[in-house]
């Protein structure tokens, strides 16, 4: 063995002492960071009967998750008297849920009774609906109103069989079915079934007055269609808060196939009259071309004259006594004509 081996060997206890110092207050150390990272936590979960070990809450932080929200859910589901473990109210988190608001739906629907497990609770809450708000209209229900006035529509309108419309307006309370709050509709449809009862109801009336009279009529047969099927709601009433008389639409409509009627006749007496107008000309071209056969048959007659003197079969004096007969006719003519008054 060398001299520096010897030198160091010898030199190991005393650095023993040194090491082993800074060892502890890095112990301490990090204790120190433990106790002020998750002491509180720690001690306020301890006290409230929902322990959880220091450990469990550095694997929290690593796995990113809000040790802090989730100690203060368990802590409140348990002293609600309900029993949730940590490892689900973590899984939840984890999976992007809303672990306070699932904890304080559970808690009210314990008080009013309703059957909700923490696992239909967080799949309503992850299929993106409120849980709490839920809970909270299954136990105090609440008005939908008909039609919805955010949409630009204050009333329902439909037209009886005498033609006349009526203007409604329908208030509808619903209560949440929690069983049904996943895959079921919401309030859009709700309202659009109300409106289509209305109508047809309203339609099938054979007077306007019977509405008027009556027209807790409408409530009662829209409620009977059980409207409610399939969605996330259960209809407890339906109640018409306002019914107004609005215009005649028969009237109206019996006033535009009135007009539309005279326009058809009018354009059928505008056919007529164009084939008439046609017809006139085409009889006028009939009489210029007819005329045009007899000029065209006149001149061949002093033709068939000179070929008959040339032939023998017409003499000079059987020529005299022609253009005497036709002379003796034209002076007849012009005397049986009246005579023209000098203007």
């Amino acid at each position: 063995m060398t001299i520096g081996n010897l030198f160091i060997f010898s030199q190991v206890p005393k650095a023993l002492p040194g090491i082993g110092l800074i060892v502890i207050l890095v112990l301490i150390f990090i204790f120190g960071l433990l106790i002020l990272a998750y002491g509180r936590m720690w001690l306020q979960a301890r006290l409230s009967g929902a322990p959880v070990s220091v450990g469990e809450l550095i694997g929290m932080t690593l796995r990113r998750v809000d040790a802090r929200t989730i100690v203060q859910s368990r802590i409140t589901a348990v002293q609600a008297g309900i029993d949730l473990s940590r490892r689900d109210l973590e899984s939840h988190y984890l999976a992007g849920g809303r672990v306070p608001n699932v904890v304080r739906a559970l808690i009210a629907a314990d008080r009013a009774n309703l059957n909700l497990s923490f696992k239909v609770a967080t799949a309503i809450d992850l299929a993106g609906r409120d849980i709490l708000d839920a809970v909270q209209t299954s136990v105090n229900p609440k008005v939908i109103d008909c039609p919805d006035p955010a949409k630009g529509r204050e009333t329902v309108d439909a037209v009886s069989q005498d033609g006349i419309q009526l203007k409604a307006k329908a208030r509808v309370t619903v209560r949440t079915n929690l069983q049904r709050l996943i895959g079921g509709a919401t309030e859009p449809t709700i309202i659009a079934r109300v409106g289509e009862g209305i109508v047809t109801t309203i339609g099938s009336a054979v007077s306007h007055k019977n509405v008027l009279e009556n027209p807790d009529n409408i409530s009662k047969q829209v409620l009977a269609k059980s409207l409610d099927a399939g969605t996330a709601f259960e209809i407890l009433s339906i109640d018409i808060a306002d019914i107004d008389v609005g215009e005649n639409i028969g009237a109206k409509l019996q006033a535009a196939q009135a007009e539309a009627d005279l326009a058809r006749a009018r354009a059928e007496a505008e056919k007529r009259r164009a084939m008439a107008v046609a017809r006139e000309q085409e009889m006028k071209a009939l009489v210029q071309e007819n005329r045009a056969k007899v000029v065209l048959a006149e001149a061949e007659v002093p033709l068939a004259m000179a070929d008959a003197f040339k032939k023998g079969n017409l003499g000079i004096m059987d020529y005299y006594k022609m253009k005497n007969i036709v002379a003796d006719t034209s002076m007849r003519d012009s005397i049986a004509k009246p005579q023209k008054k000098d203007e």
